[in-house]
């Protein structure tokens, strides 16, 4: 990988991370454009690198929320945001467990696997088709649909599924308020995220080349850039219910993406 093909698929990470197009398909998608050729380690270590990226952008632009559900932890009070807190923690339990059993199967899956990110793309396409049609949408987010949220999550893992259409359709299907149903998105993967690159340094599992430093900070700057534009847009778009738009986009990726590994 280039130094300018870090920078397009950090900008790629950074897009679509927030927008439901799902960002590890388009990478998977943009490695194999570009003629990636890294080892299913090296590829899994840049994809690590550019979610970290985007946690913090998310962090960033949800400062505010962030320092007052830290503030609610710290009291240790039953207020609003330690159960807020709660229904985070609780939310990341399904996609948790799966990362940690199926590690060594997961990162088989981020290794050109172009006809499974085609098929999940019109899954997700479908999803957001469907959530975009919802009425009803003013509940708080509650304990039970912390855990139907965080088993989308779950399933998101899989290249092709977006994590943000998976969550946020999932919100807005059990009558979620949409701006809620957005934020609760975005938090819920940041402690995730910071959790699996935790783990894999204490695995050791988390290999950096020197040759390979400036290339995955590369990719990190440019999705941590683009990644605070795109989560600022995104939350106007689900207030405004525009989902539908994406989903005619991901039915045409993915329908690219099949018949061009198809004719190969």
């Amino acid at each position: 990988m280039t130094l300018f093909e870090a920078i397009i698929l950090g900008i790629v990470q950074g897009l679509t991370e927030f927008l439901p197009v799902s960002s590890s398909g388009h990478l998977e998608l943009g490695k194999a454009i570009l003629g990636d050729t890294s080892i299913p380690q090296e590829s899994m270590m840049f994809t690590v690198v550019v979610h970290f990226a985007t946690a913090l952008a998310t962090l960033v632009v949800y400062r505010s929320e962030v320092a007052r559900i830290a503030g609610g932890l710290i009291q240790r009070k039953n207020n609003e945001e330690f159960k807020f807190s709660l229904k985070i923690l609780i939310s990341m339990l399904p996609a948790a467990a799966i990362g940690v059993i199926f590690s060594d199967e997961l990162e088989v899956l981020f290794d050109k696997q172009i006809v499974l990110v085609g098929v999940m793309l019109w899954v997700t396409g479908i999803l957001l088709m469907v959530a975009d049609r919802a009425k009803n949408t003013s509940k708080d987010v509650t304990f039970g649909h912390s855990i139907i949220i965080g088993i989308a999550q779950a399933i998101a893992i899989l290249p092709g599924i977006s994590r943000s259409g998976a969550t946020i359709s999932t919100s807005v299907l059990l009558g979620v308020d949409r701006s809620k149903a957005a934020s609760f998105s975005f938090l819920m993967v940041v402690p995730l995220i910071l959790g699996k690159i935790a783990k894999d340094l204490i695995d050791g599992g988390l290999h950096i080349n020197s040759d390979q430093l400036g290339i995955l900070i590369a990719g990190f700057i440019a999705a941590f850039i683009t990644g605070i534009v795109a989560c600022q847009w995104m939350i106007k778009l689900v207030r405004n219910a525009q989902l539908k738009y994406f989903s005619y986009y991901c039915f045409l990726v993915g329908t690219a993406a099949i018949v061009h590994q198809v004719a190969l």
